[in-house]
């Protein structure tokens, strides 16, 4: 079991990270899969699963294999820390530009349908 310390620098330092953390605000509207991550993010695929291993040892995201697809959501809140950092994720990034520009992105792919099935 992690020590508490340590849990809360690794969450720390997954918002710390401008792609983790847009990466984190884009599963606020539910799962995704990797591909429609990439496609919002415009970031190659290895970057884009390099940063959700690292947001899934923070236990910040949880992951689920469907044939050849994986699909990422917010990891339920564990501690009162996890569920506040979790609330921050709506209300404490609203006015950065580029996860606006995201969520435009997002609200487009979901009309198109995306490329997961």
């Amino acid at each position: 079991m992690p020590r508490a310390s340590q849990t809360v620098s690794d969450k720390f330092s997954a918002f710390a990270d401008p792609t983790r953390l847009r990466i984190l605000h884009l599963l606020r509207e539910g799962e995704m899969c990797v591909g429609d991550l990439v496609t919002i993010l415009a970031l190659p695929q290895p970057t884009v699963s390099r940063h959700l291993g690292y947001l899934r040892r923070a236990a910040l995201v949880i992951g689920r294999k469907d044939g050849l697809w994986m699909h990422y959501s917010l990891a339920p809140a564990t501690t009162e820390f996890h569920r506040r950092l979790l609330d921050c994720l709506g209300a404490c990034f609203v006015d950065v530009p580029q996860l606006r520009k995201d969520d435009a992105r997002l609200k487009k792919l979901r009309k198109t349908g995306g490329c997961c099935p």
